[in-house]
């Protein structure tokens, strides 16, 4: 093995090897188990968020390959419609031409050219992770299994009932010119004005206070021009008498009804809000409930549609204005509208005033303009007939949320649900399959042809809908649309419902909710119940960073995950995060940031220390705080298990490591670290299973460093180096020939027991650091007697009780109470680390006489020490620094070697820190809020805790008294 451990030396090959071997096809005997990879946007490259989702999900996957579970991880990509047309939009334009220049399927032609020729950088990344999904099963939502997918899906759906086309209120962005989800809306703080316009009241009404005009106030002044309403609270004293009555509408000349509804606050403003039913979503839930007529004020093209349309489709106002609306607004920009209207309210003495105001301004996430509610024809579907068994789903437990408490926010949403919007205008995309007649007649089918046939069309003449569907009606099959449905596939059968979804809790509606409505509804079950997309989601919080600041371009903080494995140089750093910065007071504040908190960029840490990170800070439901330096931290237990499998290596290559049934003998420390084993594998195996990766994690790496590694590694040394470990055999009357074979064999028994821990070592840590090991197995898999292609294939550690050897664990526990106290006076009384020295035992009990004479050799090979002798009770004891194993006192005397007050320094520290913990726990053991909700099991801990303080305080007090009086 070379000397260090360099990941990029191995990472890319092992990878290749485990693609070309065809290793991440499922081929376990076992129960199957199936997770889908959240398909990335085709257009996207690689974040935090992905390298930490797809860390999680490869540990679930290698650790049930392991298990022997018949496993698949099926990938994907999305084909993301608004991002993928603007990017080649943008390509495009570069070049002078717009996407009408070419016309519909020569644009989408560029589309595909573009997807084939860049679209895979995400896909290359995911493979940098290490990501063990089957790549021969690769899906993208808009090949032509899963476009008819999402067309069978949709006319099923129309024929249940579930899919129609009606008017109603959406989010439309004028510069894409499409409806977008509220997930692509983006809510921005502003501060904007707050306009207060009179409306004269008709009819000679007036007011209580005797005023001729209401007083409404709005953000969107240019709405007005679609008002149908003015809305009071009916409880509103001052305005209560004037349900019913009307308002003349300024500038326009019609008269509204002024109705009584509770979403008036009479203590918000003037208690009189202008309603616009086609321009606010609360306003049109305000309309319906009073069948108030909705007038756009925004429409593509008023020729066609009702005359009374003011603003086009891009948010200025129509040429063609129906003779009731002003004429003076048309073709005017909407902010521009805004501008003449206030003027003209001005104008007319029908302006109150104008206030500041802070508002949120919803923009799209795209395009960044600002978002306009606009009622127009869109496809939806009726999602409450869906929403009920879906929830009945996760209520009866066969859909498990982890942690526990998504399922609130699931069931919130999903009992408040409205229906869904689920066309988009756009090119790119899977197309609306529906047709219309000259006389406007929709038909819905799976193509023209069916149509035609079903309806009994002939050769009528059909136009097909130019609408696409959104991106996330066609992820929302994901779970089924990738194993070959509506065929009903052998590898349908096998692996749906799959096992796991891993997912942020911020697409818990707008993914998660979706699939398991439309999956129960077009999915069953040989019995015709419904079939569940999944049985377990497992919600991960966002990834940010090491401030706990959530990571963006604008705060220049944004980690890259391959920056992390293959480093990168400040400068190209500083470029990278400063690239396409508009402000240079910004990108010059985000440069010094950047230099502050990377001087010499970002080191090479490689793919595992990286993924074992992700895994350490993976505790369910919080928001993972990235830190550089655990990743740093990490990057070392990598060297740290490479250097231990090279000690390793050097120790048994080319040597009889008794796996061919040759006889062993076990030594205390053989026995120890086999039984911590047992523990280790137990613990990680559990912590897995519940989903608690960071438990997983901290259990894996305190084994390996500190139990393995600091310690049995130094504990086997004395058997394997100790060329007269005999000699005491021969005091004891035994041959030379038996002493030299029992020797054999305790160092064939140490030998093994290296090589076999530490390779089953390497099959726990798989899952969370796959190359790393997968090196290491290689070279340490033939002496531990295993064979096989590839450590992933091998089976799961499986903990066995008669194994665990507490007798061993207690013995060892001592040992290491008494070298760790002998190091730590040495270290404390800055004595040289190879200066051998003499120790007393005080107030031994048989138990440590036992341990002491069966570990007395090594002890003095550990500890550098010259001799040992125990006290009797009669004995008095020199000038000497103490530690405690339990009961018992280490005494290294002091004489030559530290003066008496540096002694009684360390001490009076030592006893302060017990005091310290003394008060700390008796105050928590006082708190009867503690002691009533704790369990029992955390109580008694924390009372023995308490009573081994008050003790060792005792004792370090008596020996300070004692050195004292000196």
């Amino acid at each position: 093995m070379d000397k260090t451990y360099q990941p990029h030396a191995i990472e890319t090959s092992w990878y290749q090897t485990w693609e070309q071997n065809n290793y991440f096809a499922p081929q376990g005997s076992g129960e199957p188990y199936t997770i889908a990879l959240p398909p990335p946007n085709v257009t996207g490259s690689l974040h935090m968020g992905h390298g930490f989702n797809n860390s999680v999900m490869d540990a679930l996957i290698r650790f049930r390959r392991m298990q022997g579970r018949n496993t698949l991880w099926q990938p994907g990509t999305d084909h993301a419609g608004i991002a993928t047309q603007m990017v080649v939009e943008r390509q495009l334009a570069a070049q002078g031409v717009s996407r009408h220049d070419l016309g519909r399927e020569k644009f989408l032609e560029k589309v595909w050219e573009w997807k084939e020729q860049s679209g895979g950088t995400i896909t290359s990344q995911i493979r940098r992770l290490g990501s063990s999904v089957d790549w021969t099963r690769e899906r993208f939502t808009m090949d032509e299994g899963l476009s008819e997918a999402v067309k069978e899906a949709f006319v099923r759906l129309y024929e249940d009932g579930l899919i129609y086309r009606g008017k109603r209120l959406v989010n439309w962005d004028p510069k894409l010119h499409t409806a977008i989800s509220d997930l692509e809306v983006e809510n921005h703080d502003e501060t904007g004005s707050l306009w207060h316009l009179r409306y004269p009241l008709a009819d000679g009404a007036t007011t209580a206070d005797g005023k001729n005009y209401l007083i409404v106030a709005t953000t969107r002044p240019e709405t007005m021009l679609g008002d149908t309403a003015v809305a009071v609270n009916p409880e509103d004293e001052r305005y209560k008498a004037l349900i019913g009555k009307f308002v003349e509408l300024p500038l326009v000349g019609r008269r509204i009804p002024i109705v009584g509804d509770d979403y008036c606050d009479p203590e918000f403003g003037t208690g009189c809000v202008k309603i616009t039913p086609a321009h606010d979503f609360n306003d049109y839930e305000v309309g319906k409930r009073h069948n108030l007529p909705l007038i756009n004020v925004l429409d593509k093209n008023a020729a066609v549609l009702a005359t009374a349309q003011v603003f086009n489709v891009d948010g200025s106002v129509n040429t063609e204005v129906d003779a009731t609306l002003p004429a003076a607004y048309a073709g005017l920009d909407r902010f521009e509208a805004r501008k003449r209207i206030v003027e003209d309210f001005d104008a007319a003495g029908l302006l109150e005033k104008i206030e500041p105001h802070s508002l949120k301004t919803p923009k799209g996430d795209r395009s960044g303009v600002v978002i306009e509610p606009w009622l127009t024809d869109q496809w939806y579907v009726s999602t409450k007939p869906l929403a009920e068994p879906a929830i009945a789903a996760v209520e009866d437990g066969r859909i498990q949320f982890v942690p526990k408490q998504y399922e609130n926010m699931y069931f919130s949403w999903m009992r408040d649900i409205q229906d869904w919007c689920i066309s988009r205008q756009l090119w790119w995309g899977h197309r609306i399959p529906a047709w219309y007649d000259e006389a406007g007649n929709v038909y819905v089918g799976r193509d023209e042809a069916e149509v035609r046939a079903k309806y009994d069309l002939g050769d009528a003449v059909l136009r097909q809908d130019d609408d696409v569907l959104d991106t996330w009606f066609s992820s929302g099959l994901w779970t089924f649309s990738t194993l070959g449905w509506p065929e009903q596939t052998e590898a349908l059968k096998t692996f749906h419902p799959t096992d796991v979804l891993v997912t942020g809790f911020d697409i818990i509606f707008f993914w998660v909710a979706r699939m398991i409505m439309l999956t129960m509804h077009l999915m069953k079950h040989e019995d015709g119940s419904p079939q569940i997309p999944f049985k377990t989601v497992y919600v991960h919080g966002l990834v940010r960073d090491g401030q706990g600041q959530k990571m963006s371009k604008s705060k220049g903080n944004v980690l890259d995950p391959l920056d992390i494995i293959d480093g990168i140089d400040l400068e190209t750093l500083v470029k990278k995060r400063t690239s396409g910065m508009m402000q240079p007071k910004l990108a010059a504040a985000i440069e010094k940031q950047t230099r502050a908190e990377f001087p010499e960029g970002i080191a090479a840490y490689g793919t595992d220390a990286l993924r074992f990170t992700n895994l350490s800070l993976a505790s369910t439901g919080r928001d993972i705080k990235f830190d550089m330096g655990r990743v740093e931290g990490y990057r070392n237990f990598c060297n740290k298990i490479w250097n231990a499998a090279r000690y390793v290596m050097m120790q048994c290559e080319d040597k009889d490591t008794g796996v061919n049934g040759e006889p062993v003998e076990l030594t205390l420390a053989d026995r120890w670290i086999i039984s911590q084993l047992q523990r280790t594998e137990a613990e990680v195996t559990r912590h897995l299973d519940q989903f608690r990766f960071d438990m997983a994690a901290n259990a894996l790496y305190e084994f390996i460093w500190n139990q393995y590694c600091d310690w049995y590694l130094e504990l086997s040394k004395p058997v394997l180096w100790d060329a007269a470990q005999g000699s005491a055999s021969v005091a004891e009357g035994r041959t030379p020939e038996a002493t030299e074979s029992a020797h054999e064999r305790r160092q064939r028994g140490t030998r093994r027991t290296l090589v076999r821990v530490l390779e089953t070592a390497l099959r726990l840590a798989h899952p969370f650091m796959p190359f790393i090991t997968e090196e290491i197995w290689q070279r340490i898999a033939p002496l531990a007697g295993k064979t096989g292609a590839t450590i992933m294939l091998q089976p799961w550690p499986e903990a066995a009780d008669d194994r665990i050897d507490a007798a061993a664990e207690g013995d060892i526990e001592w040992l290491k109470g008494l070298i760790l106290g002998v190091r730590n006076i040495r270290g404390e009384m800055n004595i040289a680390p190879g200066k051998a020295l003499d120790v007393l035992l005080r107030k031994a009990s048989a138990e440590d006489q036992r341990r002491l004479g069966e570990n007395e050799a090594f002890l003095k090979k550990l500890a550098k020490l010259e001799s040992i002798r125990v006290l009797s009770d009669a004995d008095e004891a020199p000038l000497a620094a103490t530690a405690l194993v339990g009961e018992l006192e280490v005494l290294v005397p002091m004489a030559g070697l530290i003066d008496k007050d540096a002694e009684l320094a360390r001490l009076d520290k030592e006893i302060t820190r017990l005091q310290g913990e003394v008060k700390r726990i008796g105050g928590k053991l006082a708190n009867e809020g503690f002691v009533a909700k704790a369990p029992a099991a955390v109580i008694d801990k924390e009372r023995a805790k308490l009573e081994e303080a008050e003790k060792a305080l005792t004792q370090l007090s008596e020996q300070r008294a004692h050195i004292a009086n000196l």
